[in-house]
Parts: C-alpha cells; structure tokens; sequence
C-alpha cells in the first residue's frame, strides 16, 4: 500500500515501549514517520454522554430461549406449533414413551396457556433441551418445577441422564388431588455433562405444564434468572443502555392481542403486557425469526437486567407499521389508540408509584421502586415513512402531555441512505424529534470510507441514535473497520448520543443472522474480534472529546473496472439483448441468445437455459444466481439489456464492475420483496447500498436497462430515462484516530486504529500538555481473517506500559490493530 509523504521530526527522547506483550518498539526521534498526530488540548470538543455505547438485545438467533434465559427446559409449556415454524407440534423437543398426548380444552393451566399434557399411567416424557441437550456441571445445583394436576393423585419420578446413566439422583413428587398446582425439587449434578435429558415420568394419569429446570446459579441469583456467563459478557461491556426487545420482532405481524377476541392470535408484535406477571401466565408467540418465543424473559426481566449493569433502558414499541419486509399501516384508529394506551402503561410499569395499576404489577414482581425510565422508542426500520410518521407524532404528543421528560425516540428506516430515509430525516427534522434511530449492515470497506458521516449533521437538529450497526463479518478486519468507524461517532459525540453493534447474541446451532457480537452454545459462549473492539470503546470513552487531527493514507484508485453480470434473487426472469460498448462506441460484447450462452460463466446458483432467444432463469427460490460475461480489465462502457420479471418474489439484478463472486456492483430492481430498488456494492463477498429509490417492477413487462460507467462515475438509466447514479471515489482510510480526556483520571485517551498491513510509525504532538512520561497501553492485534472461537482466542486485548513519552514523542503502531494510550496529564 503507497503511503504518506515521510517526513523528519526534531523530536525529543523517543519513546521506549516495556511490555509484558509483544509489541513493536516507537520509533527513536531522528527516524522518519509515516502519521502525524496533533492534538489541542486547549480547545474543548463535544461533551460524550455516559451512555454514549450500550447494546441491543433482540430474540433472534435464539437469544431469548436457549440463551440469555436460563430456562434448560425446551418447550416447557408445550406451546410450540407450526405457527411459529413449519415443522413444529407440541410435543417439539419432547419424546415419549408410553402414552401422552397434548391437549387445548377447559381443563388447561390458564386462558393464556391453551396447551398442557396429558400424561397417562405407566408413561414418560423426556426433554432434549437445546443443542446437545441439557447441560449440567458436576456439583451444581438445579431447579426443577413443574405445574401438575392428577384427579386420583399421582407419584412423578423426575431424573437426569445422559448416554452414560443418571447425572443426578432422582426425585419423587407426590401430586395432590385438588386441581393444578406448582410442585418443585431440586438435582444436585453428580457428573459434568452437555447432553443431559430430563424425564417426567407418572404412575398415574397426570396433567402437565410449565415443565422448568433452572441453573441455581444464574446472573445476580435472581428467580426465573438469566444464563450467568452470557449475562455477565454483556454486563463486561459497562454499556451506557439496553435497547430491548427488537427489531423486526417489534413492527412484523398481527398488532391485535393474544385474547379469545383476536382468535388466540400467535404471530403478533411483540407488546409488553404479553410478557410480564407470573410467568405461567404469559403469553406465547410466534417468533419473526422462526420459532418460539415463550416471554419468560419480558420486560420486567430486561428492566431489571439494565439496572443491574447500570445501564439505561430503552424499550422500543410498535408503531402500528409493519416492516421488515412486510410494509403495511395498520388503519384502525381504535387499535392504535389503545396501542398508545399500552405504552403510557409501560411508562407507568416502569416509573409509576407502587400504588399506581401498573406501578402495582412491577411491585408484586419483585421491584417495588421505579426503573427510573427515561427514554422510548416507537417503531423500527418502518419504510413507509409517512405513514409511520403521521402515527409516531400521535404517540409523541400523548407521551410527551403526560411524561414531558420523556425522549421520545423515532427512525429513519433500514438503510444508511436513499429516499426513505431521507423522507423520514425531513420529518423528523421538520418536527424537531428528540433523537432519530439509523441502522445499517454495510462491508468493512464502507465503514473505513464513511468515517466523516456525521461530521456534517446539524448540530441544531435532532440527535442521532445509531441502534443497529455493523460491518458483516466477525473477523479482526471487521472489528477495525468497526474501530475506525467508532473514532468518528466520538467525534461527533455532539450528534451520535447512543450506539450500539447489533445483534448481540446467536446460538450457534440456531441462527438466522450473522455477524453477531457473542456466540455461544448449551455450556460455553465467546466473545468475538467485534466484541473485542467493542470493549476496548465502551471501557475507556473519557468525558470529552479533544480536538485532534492526522494525516492519512494517499489513496490514488484509477477507475471502476470490471465484467458485467446477471442475476436473480427469489425470482425467475428472462434477460436479451445484451450488450456492451467502450466509451468509443466499439463493441465489447453482444449477445441476442440466438444461439448460445457460450459467453457466459455461471458463477451462482440457480437454473439458466436459452428459451426463444432469451437467456432465462427459471429457479424462482435461488438467492444470486450470477452469470458473468467479459473481462475484469474493462472499465468506461456502457451496458445495455432487456429484463423481464417471470415469476417469484423480486426483480432482477444487474452487475457491472464484476472482479470476481464476492467484488462488484449490482443494480437490484425491485428488491426487498418487490418494495424497493438499489445500488449495492460488493467487497469481499460483504454489501453495502450506495443508494435506493421506492419502487417495485412489473411481471412481465420487459424493462431497458443502460449503466454507463465513466471513470469513478456511474450512471444508471431505465427505459430511456435516468434512474440515478453515484461516483465511487471516496478513499477507504485505514489509519484513523480520536482523542478523548478521563476527568476522573486525569488522563488523555490516544485512540488509533491501523487497519493495514503495514506497521504505522506516528509522530504524536500533544500541543504543549504536560504529561507524565510513562503511560499505559491496550492493543488489539492480530491477522485480518483472525476470529475468536469457543476453543481459540484469536483476538484479545494486551496491555503495556509505554516510557519516553512526552509532549512530543513518536509511536509505532502495530500493523492490523487497535491501540489506546491512556496519558497522564500533569
């Protein structure tokens, strides 16, 4: 990689680095430098706010159940139907032997748990748990309870086994003959396992439900209590907040309650009142993300978990408009309003005097004070901005009347640009919102490229909640992009109020997302690279900003070269008369299909034959089944094609700029099922949307596509007129820095992130400060592709003590790394 122009500093005493770790020595003050840093420490930058980084938490992934929930029992109410997954009955994760069947009729638990089992005499269930099953550790203790009813009285025999016999003794429960009634034990594991089975068994006829086995020992030994190493992974972090509980689980599906009025209704938002109170009477739920939620972890459980970690909550409701693919206003002003009624209630639930109806319920919970609520946001990722809007202003304007303190907290949509989000910002703007949510999945690339993002926000406008980011992947290269990324959301602490990487958590054996900050199994769970960063960001943020400036890496790129591609993702199309012409008007490829595809490699997945002069892909449920034709070496051309949509969910995708699978440009048309169109670009097999228009294409109809590619620029046509267009010039920074003051140590905090290959020799000017001459290093290093595992910590920080340092001084980067220099100030 070139670099900056070296130059000399006359520099005093260089910088000697004494360290438990292997790291490269500074630079000694005649040798020359590639960086310079400078700092003011007179000048005051923007103030950070305490809970400037936090987490967000969403049940996908099985984060929920089978995760931060320490219940080991899978499907413990029998609940499970294929409402929630296409392959799920009530009796999911059970096996048994004998007789048992699973019953919804009058002699249920409760209205709101419609399912229980009935168990017949001389019969046994035995639950799987989830991944290899239950897992116990030797010596430890476990919770087990059960609701049971038995009209003769019954004897149960509980137990814990494995392949290798019995990991616990056994115990006998003696049910009563009148009616339901919770019955508990407790196993003490005798052996260490991760495949345990638990087994209910009954010598009489016997009614089951809420079959429970619980770790004693979960996160701050709470009852109904979360998983203790997962909880205390989140709780390392010090977040600033805990955005809860979605997401897509907040704005999909039915917004009507779980009642004999709504038809029992299971695919619904997720709403708060289904969840708190005694966990029997909860509600279930059909999960966005494909299986059950069963709510035993519910609001008051999030709650209590952000005091415990002494974070901020920050609960987020439904907006009565669906998205995430669903895209629907809900027009019914009765259910809106009682929607709106539900959140004043969480208020209340939250904030309101013991005494008070639902400051009552938070109490006989557990939590007679308040939880001191302070922030709330309705709705996510809507892209129906106007319609979500006019329904957001009615939530603010009745919160606001009755909590003023409250910050009402709204969105800009799914994406980091185009015209739903800017059609949202100018609401939002216009209405002068507390604080906008923005999400975006982008490659690493684009998070070392947009590092100034917010440097040009108003600072008089609304302040920026970035509640979803990341860099699509959990390799180190992906947590320096994310690290240099986060120097600049501390620049501009002014605007960027909250962060947080999403999503948290995912089992490995269940996921539907991927990265993630935290995986886990039944028995381990590890941070990743992103975790790491993370950390390293919100264990050492100091109070305020210090301006600072650096130079930066020359980048000289020539211009966008590439073949061109079809494709097609859920749908099947038809695409003729393809051709490509050098900015000369010469003829680079033409083909009309009336013969073969010979021109073509198939590079995707997917089905392609020729048909009546066409070339065709017929597979309606393939996602990129790419075809390639030219060469890497063209640039400034233009590419023509016909497009028919034929079947299936979307429209059509045209590529250009096409290296190789995972380095190119796509014009999606008709993406995000048929809503919406976009430019992505590709990097290293991670996507990121250079821009997106509204709008969806018809089948059947065939559509002229033109991309003309000049230099950097791009310019898109459709059917004769110009779509759009963008120029790819911005350089991908890979040396970036921040500066921050700890007023509580008196310390400057040095932020650096080297995102290359090379090591970075820097020239640190501290503007006069008076330092003390030794300071405390931290540093994440290691290979780009290196990635922390269950077994493996690839990455993980390192801490040394740096000498010679001084107003002036010199440091030596790692190459690949993340460092702090925590600076004493005298």
């Amino acid at each position: 990689m070139s670099r900056t122009t070296r130059f000399r500093l006359g520099l005093g005493a260089g910088a000697v680095l004494l360290a438990t770790a292997a790291l490269p020595a500074p630079a000694h003050a005649e040798e020359v430098t590639d960086y310079a840093i400078s700092v003011d420490p007179s000048a005051t930058g923007p103030a950070i706010p305490r809970t400037m980084y936090g987490v967000f938490f969403e049940d996908i992934n099985r984060a929920a159940d089978g995760g931060l929930y320490a219940e080991l029992v899978q499907n413990r109410s029998f609940e499970y139907t294929a409402a929630d997954n296409a392959s799920y009955t009530p009796l999911t994760a059970w096996t048994v032997s004998g007789s048992a069947r699973a019953v919804d009729d009058s002699g249920r638990l409760n209205e709101r748990n419609r399912t229980y089992l009935a168990l017949a005499a001389g019969s046994s269930v035995t639950n799987a748990g989830y991944n290899t099953g239950i897992a116990v550790r030797d010596g430890e203790r476990y919770d087990f309870s059960v609701w049971a009813r038995a009209e003769a009285g019954a004897t149960l025999t509980v137990s814990l086994q494995d392949s290798g016999g019995p990991l616990a003794t056994a115990r006998r429960i003696a049910v009563k003959k009148n009616g339901w009634a919770r019955y508990q034990a407790t196993f003490t594991a005798t052996r260490t396992s991760t495949t345990g089975r638990l087994t209910v068994a009954a010598d009489a006829g016997t009614a089951l439900d809420m079959v429970s086995l619980f770790p004693r020992d979960t996160y701050k030994h709470e009852p109904n209590g979360l998983r203790k190493d997962l909880a205390e992974k989140v709780a390392a972090l010090h977040p600033g907040f805990v955005r809860f509980p979605g997401g897509c689980l907040v704005n999909t599906g039915s917004m009507r309650d779980y009642s004999e009025a709504s038809g029992w209704q299971r695919k619904r938002a997720y709403q708060w009142k289904d969840t708190v109170g005694p966990v029997e009477q909860r509600a279930t739920n059909a999960n966005f993300w494909g299986y059950n939620q069963s709510y035993g972890l519910g609001y008051y459980e999030y709650f209590r978990f952000a005091e415990d970690i002494g974070a901020m909550p920050l609960p987020v409701v439904p907006a009565l408009v669906t998205g995430c693919g669903q895209n629907q206003a809900v027009a019914d002003d009765a259910l809106l309003k009682r929607h709106i009624q539900d959140t004043l209630d969480l208020i209340e639930f939250a904030n309101g005097p013991a005494t008070s109806t639902w400051g009552k319920v938070r109490a006989r919970m557990g939590h007679p004070a308040p939880f001191h609520l302070t922030h709330i946001e309705v709705g996510n990722e809507e892209n129906l901005p106007t319609e979500f809007f006019a329904r957001f202003q009615q939530f603010r304007a009745a919160v606001q009347a009755k909590y003023p303190y409250m910050k009402v907290v709204s969105n800009s949509g799914p994406d980091d640009s185009g015209t739903t989000f800017d059609t949202a910002w100018k609401l939002n703007r216009d209405a002068k919102v507390d604080m906008v949510d923005e999400h975006y999945y982008n490659s690493p690339r684009w998070f070392l490229q947009n590092n100034d993002r917010y440097d040009s926000y108003d600072r008089q406008g609304p302040k920026v909640f970035l509640g979803e980011y990341a860099s699509q992947g959990n390799a180190f290269e992906n947590g320096l992009a994310e690290a240099a990324y986060m120097t600049g959301l501390e620049r501009n602490a002014d605007v960027v109020q909250l962060a947080s990487y999403a999503p948290l958590f995912a089992n490995e054996d269940y996921v539907q997302w991927r990265p993630d900050l935290v995986w886990f199994n039944n028995h381990a769970s590890w941070g990743t690279a992103n975790y790491e960063v993370q950390k390293l960001f919100m264990t050492n943020v100091g109070d305020r900003v210090v301006p600072s400036t650096a130079t930066g890496t020359p980048n000289v790129s020539g211009p966008i070269t590439g073949a061109i591609g079809l494709s097609t993702w859920n749908t099947g199309a038809a695409y003729d008369d393809v051709r490509v012409t050098g900015a000369d008007g010469s003829t680079l490829l033409s083909d009309d299909f009336s013969g073969d595809a010979s021109q073509w490699t198939h590079t995707g997945s997917g089905s392609w034959t020729v048909q009546d002069g066409r070339y065709v892909q017929t597979d309606d449920t393939a996602e990129n089944t790419m075809v390639q034709a030219g060469s890497p070496s063209w640039h400034d051309y233009d590419l023509h094609v016909k497009a028919t949509k034929q079947s299936g969910k979307e429209g059509f995708l045209v590529a250009f700029g096409v290296k190789d699978t995972g380095n190119y440009y796509w014009w999606n048309l008709g993406g995000w099922n048929n809503t919406q169109s976009a430019v992505e670009q590709a990097v290293d097999g991670g996507k990121s949307t250079l821009m997106t228009k509204a709008g969806s294409v018809e089948t059947g109809r065939a559509y002229d596509l033109h991309v003309k590619v000049r230099g950097r620029q791009v310019t898109l046509y459709l059917d004769g007129k110009e779509w759009g267009g963008f120029t790819d010039d911005k350089p991908a920074e890979p040396f970036r820095q921040v500066v921050t003051r700890d007023a509580k140590t008196g310390e400057l905090i040095v932020k650096v992130v080297n995102a290359q290959s090379a090591a970075a020799r820097t020239a640190i000017d501290l503007g006069g400060a008076e330092v003390a001459s030794r300071a405390r290093a931290t540093t994440l290093a290691a290979a780009p592709d290196a990635v922390n595992s269950e077994t493996a910590t690839a990455v993980a920080p390192r801490t040394s003590t740096v000498t010679g340092v001084a107003g002036k001084f010199t440091y030596t980067f790692p190459a690949n790394s993340v460092t702090f220099l925590r600076i004493k100030e005298k």
